[in-house]
Parts: structure tokens; C-alpha cells; sequence
């Protein structure tokens, strides 16, 4: 079994929960930026939480299925449509041979997921099959052309239809920080307005991290800092005084100041801000 990739859209790529406890020979975790959406996928298609699916960024994907096939689509609502008809996100689709399943544009959220009964069978790399953009780690993000293989299908069978799942957040999106671990280096109007103001996601912003226009972040100190480890969440602020809110993909070392850190818990949300969106911090607890 099989999928044909016919087209891609902006960014498609094989995913699954990563590469974790690496950092120490270099090796970032990577895996899906939205774990929650991820996981869902499989669950309903019955797989097993980390069976590799596949990461649309922005729509565009379209695949044929070589044999029958059923799969789940979740993650930013998309049109999907399998050989014309029209499907349900957050459903179980059953994908007869020779259909073409394609996921347009989602009018909310930025990542989609489609998972498949038996996963994504490429070849794992240091444990895991996802792609990371930014060491050139996993499969290639997907070309027309390429040919995915299936895995074959779990013992336990889907056992839902359909999940209701809340829908992305279309306007301004609410993440909770925990200061530090370097907000010493700042100034004390440098935190009140992290928190206080809004920051918009720019155009600059994949994978690795996004890029925020918005108030700037003064320091209070002038000496520079020398590496240390990064994590998911991190808000690093360079030179330009405005931050970068690192995503799945983000590098393990970073030598600029780190403000504050999403909460793990937010971060599927932080995962779905498309460019233009406007993102308010606040201070958990």
C-alpha cells in the first residue's frame, strides 16, 4: 500500500513525535508542531499515537491512494475531498483505490494532518520518522512524485466516526509564558510589555520558529551571553529587540537572552498562528 504525492501546497512533511533526549550530540526533538491534532489523527484512523502522518502547512496537498485506504484529516479545518466529493475534517475517511484525496486552503489555523491507516512506513532515522527543516534530519519534505509507503494496519479498529474538536482560533490568540530564564537581562518595561501588548506573527516564520513584530524588548544589559540549550516555547530576543518564539524544529544552542518560555500546554495553539496574526502573552499564574 501506498500514497502517490501529486502535489504539496507551501510545505508538506512526514511527522511523527520526534526525536526526544537527543539534544545532548545536537539532535533537536522535531515531530509534529501540533502534537495534539497529530495524536487525534491517529486515533481515529486506530493507529498508535506516534505512527508517522503527514505535516500541510497552508493546504495544497494531494495524494492518490494505491489500494484501499482509510484515513483522518485534523488540524487546521481544511476543504477536503476525496476524487471530487466533498469530506469531513476530524471524520474517518474511507479512501477507495485510485482516489485522490486533496486538502485545500483552511480559512483558520495553519497546520493540517493526514493520518493513514498503518502510518507512514519511510525509513526511520535516529528513531523517528519526522522531518527536521532546519538539521536536514528525516525523509524530504514531500515533492510530486514522491511515494509514500503504508504500514500495514493495526490489529484494533477505528472506534469513532467523528470528534468533536474546537475550532483554531481566527483572531488574536492567548499564549501563557513563565518568565526566564534570562528576564534579568531585561527591563522591567520590557516584561510589563511582553505581557501588556500584543505581537503580530510575520511573514518570516516556519517550522523552526516565528518571527513577531510588535513592542520592543529592551535589555538592561549590554554583555553578550554565551550559548545554551533551547526548548519548544522559548522566546529568544536577538538584536532587533523583538522576539522569535521557537517552534518543533528549533535549533538545541542559541546565544541571545531567552524571556520567557510558552507552556508546554499552549504550544499546539502557538503551532496553528499563521502570518498576520496577532499573539498576547500572559504570565501564567
Amino acid at each position: 500500500m501506498s500514497l502517490e504525492v501529486l502535489a504539496t501546497g507551501p510545505l508538506s512533511t512526514v511527522q511523527d513525535l520526534g526525536r526526544p533526549g537527543l539534544a545532548g550530540i545536537g539532535v533537536g526533538p522535531s515531530g509534529a508542531a501540533d502534537g495534539g491534532a497529530f495524536r487525534l489523527a491517529n486515533r481515529l484512523v486506530g493507529n498508535d499515537e506516534c505512527a508517522a502522518a503527514i505535516e500541510v502547512t497552508f493546504g495544497g496537498l494531494a495524494v492518490r491512494a494505491t489500494r484501499d485506504l482509510t484515513a483522518a484529516v485534523t488540524g487546521a479545518p481544511c476543504p477536503i475531498t476525496v476524487d471530487g466529493r466533498a469530506a469531513a475534517v476530524n471524520s474517518v475517511l474511507r479512501i477507495p483505490a485510485g482516489a485522490v484525496v486533496r486538502l485545500g486552503m483552511p480559512d483558520r489555523g495553519l497546520r493540517s494532518y493526514l493520518a493513514v491507516r498503518g502510518g507512514i512506513a519511510v525509513e526511520p532515522v535516529l528513531g523517528s520518522r519526522a522531518t527536521d527543516v532546519l538539521a536536514g534530519l528525516g525523509p524530504d519534505p514531500l515533492a510530486p512524485g514522491s511515494v509514500l509507503p503504508v504500514g500495514p494496519p493495526p490489529q484494533r479498529f477505528p472506534q469513532v466516526d467523528l470528534a468533536p474538536v474546537a475550532a483554531c482560533e481566527a483572531d488574536e490568540i492567548t499564549l501563557r509564558v513563565t518568565f526566564g530564564p534570562r528576564h534579568d537581562w531585561f527591563t522591567e518595561d520590557a516584561l510589563t510589555a511582553l505581557v501588556s501588548s500584543s505581537y503580530e506573527v510575520t511573514a518570516d516564520s516556519n517550522r523552526v520558529g516565528m518571527r513577531l513584530s510588535g513592542p520592543a524588548l529592551e535589555r538592561c544589559r549590554t554583555d553578550e551571553l554565551p550559548s545554551e540549550g533551547m526548548v519548544a516555547g522559548a522566546l529568544q530576543v536577538p538584536p532587533s529587540a523583538r522576539p522569535t518564539l521557537f517552534l518543533a524544529d528549533h535549533p538545541v544552542t542559541g546565544g541571545y537572552p531567552v524571556i520567557a518560555v510558552v507552556v508546554a500546554a499552549d504550544l499546539d495553539k502557538a503551532a496553528q498562528a499563521r502570518p498576520g496574526q496577532r499573539i498576547r502573552f500572559r504570565r501564567k499564574g
